[in-house]
């Protein structure tokens, strides 16, 4: 039985000069769990959105052909009849949540709907989605993935049977995005719901998905079994899709002649040690480690303490005399779980935040005293959330903006070499907010360095992208040498941490419980288990065959595992 069903669906956005999405047609069975995929950019988001009424009813647009949702034809239905249909979480789901407490913001739809068992169902979408026991609490005190589950449970409080969910891990460590993906498969399998989310990350499609769609320029290239889709190795890599590594290493050594092209590519870890189990790992040579002479400090964090104030219950203590330095021109990598202070410890640094006790020192000069303006000649921060960057109708305006209240004299040249050095020029007109991820990523890398700081810190700076789009940002780190000495980067994607990073700092509960290179912080099993960080894929396909093996690429894979 179909409960989604699209004919000849067509949509351009208002004075848009091309459509978005082309003559697509679709039948998703109930029951199923769909994982859609494409490069940014390819209309995934525009897709979902026709699911749910929001276009054309609330984003308009030229709309043709027809999209049935569970029986209903979107067009003659409007989105409060919908939403009852099909529950949709958004890629900022935080402005999903619109109350104080858990269980009022989980009724609240229900009561908007004037259901008189609004409680009732709020504590059923709570019980669903893991968050029993949170009822009476401050929507403050959650974890980031607490957070994205109560947006869910807003979203399943009145029962659809379709959910939607964009990007739903994108910004999550291992384990929160593993409680997500669990509470989606437990609704999927045991409550029946059709699931359908839009997603990067196909390790969790592997694990968790029935069915992958593939978006192509607006149009659907096809709807495979999970297993056939993520096989295809080349077509996933041109529309700059990362496919598993361990299928990528099967693949790579099938077209080295290595690997019997009538064996079936494996797509989990799983599958990979049947697949790879007469493979031998080899040691690599010893490298000299370079000696280790006293480097220059540029910040030092002495005895920092911070909390955050709560309404209810203690204060927060995010660091209790945290002690750290961060010397000229190191690549650091700033990894732990959601809620280390990963991002905290960043504002303290370009001084959005003050520390309650201890100093932190730039250049030998405490900060404590100093305005956030004062700093942003030496050191810069671009936030997560890239849209928070732009302030102006245009990128060229929001690029130039710090240089010109500063009264810099050549801020008109800097500008547009700006927008040339991150392939912005022909967009320079356009505003911000309404750019693609990578597009928005790369203005607000340009808006970061504007004032040439001697420090980058950098919150999440692949989070949301395709292939492209992330080998451009690593080729823009990469470039940075250029224009600022140090780098730090706080970030979930430890395929950038292994590829990018010469130091890796690791915060857990508001401590650095690890500071070093990456086989002294991935080789400690310790440390793994007890922060919760995930090294690449094929780091446990490499320890899955020999304890030994530290491997952090494809190509350290393929080197150092040989057939015997």
């Amino acid at each position: 039985m179909n409960i989604i069903e699209i004919e000849n669906l067509t949509y351009s956005y208002p004075a848009s000069k091309k459509p978005i999405l082309k003559n697509i047609n679709l039948q998703v069975e109930k029951g199923d769990f769909l994982a859609v995929i494409g490069n940014n950019g390819c209309g995934k988001s525009t897709f979902c959105k026709t699911l749910n009424g929001l276009i054309p009813h609330f984003i308009t647009g030229d709309f043709e052909g027809s999209v049935t949702v569970d029986g209903l034809n979107t067009l003659e239905s409007d989105v409060g009849t919908l939403a009852c249909k099909a529950g949709y979480v958004y890629q900022d789901f935080e402005n999903q949540i619109v109350r104080p407490t858990v269980l009022d913001d989980a009724s609240y739809a229900c009561l908007n709907y004037a259901m008189e068992d609004y409680k009732e169902r709020g504590r059923e979408a709570l019980s669903l989605c893991s968050l029993e026991g949170r009822e009476d609490d401050y929507i403050w005190q959650l974890s980031g993935g607490q957070t994205h589950l109560l947006a869910l449970a807003g979203a399943v409080s009145l029962r659809p049977d379709i959910l939607i969910l964009d990007e739903p891990i994108a910004q999550l460590d291992p384990s929160h995005a593993d409680r997500i993906y669990n509470v989606l498969r437990e609704l999927n399998e045991k409550h029946g719901k059709t699931i359908i989310v839009i997603e990067h990350h196909t390790e969790y499609i592997a694990d968790y998905c029935k069915h992958v769609m593939l978006m192509k320029d607006g149009s659907i290239a096809w709807k495979l079994p999970t297993d056939e889709a993520l096989r295809r190795v080349d077509e996933l890599q041109s529309c700059n899709i990362f496919p598993p590594q361990v299928t990528v290493a099967a693949h790579r050594m099938e077209q080295e002649g290595r690997f019997s092209k009538e064996q079936t590519l494996p797509t989990t870890v799983e599958e990979g040690k049947t697949v790879f189990k007469s493979l031998r790992y080899h040691l690599p040579f010893p490298c000299k480690k370079p000696a280790k002479g006293k480097r220059e400090p540029v910040v030092e964090f002495k005895d920092v303490s911070i909390a955050y104030r709560s309404v209810k219950g203690e204060d927060r203590v995010i660091f209790d005399r945290l002690n750290l330095e961060i010397h000229r021109g190191e690549k650091i990598a700033l990894i732990g779980s959601n809620g280390a202070g990963k991002s905290t410890l960043m504002k303290l640094m370009v001084g959005l935040l003050k520390p309650g006790d201890g100093d932190i020192m730039l250049d030998g000069e405490s900060i404590r005293r100093k305005k956030t303006e004062s700093l942003s000649k030496k050191i810069s921060l671009v936030y997560q959330n890239p849209e928070e960057m732009f302030i102006k109708d245009s990128i060229q305006a929001d690029i130039a903006y710090a240089m010109q209240v500063r009264n810099i004299d050549n801020y008109k040249e800097r500008t547009n070499e700006l927008l040339a050095r991150f392939n912005l020029t022909e967009l320079k007109n356009r505003d911000g907010r309404l750019l693609s991820g990578g597009q928005m990523r790369r203005a607000s890398l340009a808006i970061g360095i504007a004032l040439n700081p001697g420090i980058l810190l950098l919150d999440e700076p692949t989070a949301n992208l395709d292939i492209a789009t992330r080998k451009e940002i690593m080729r823009t780190l990469n470039d940075m040498k250029e224009v600022t000495e140090t780098v730090m980067i706080a970030t979930h994607d430890m395929q950038l941490v292994c590829e990018w990073a010469e130091r890796i700092v690791v915060l857990c509960q508001g401590k650095v419980v690890a500071d070093g290179t990456r086989d002294e912080i991935f080789g400690r099993r310790d440390i793994v288990e007890t922060v919760g960080i995930r090294p690449p894929e094929i780091f446990y396909m490499g320890q899955a065959l020999n304890k030994k093996a530290l491997c952090y690429t494809v190509d350290e894979f393929l080197e150092r595992f040989k057939e015997v």
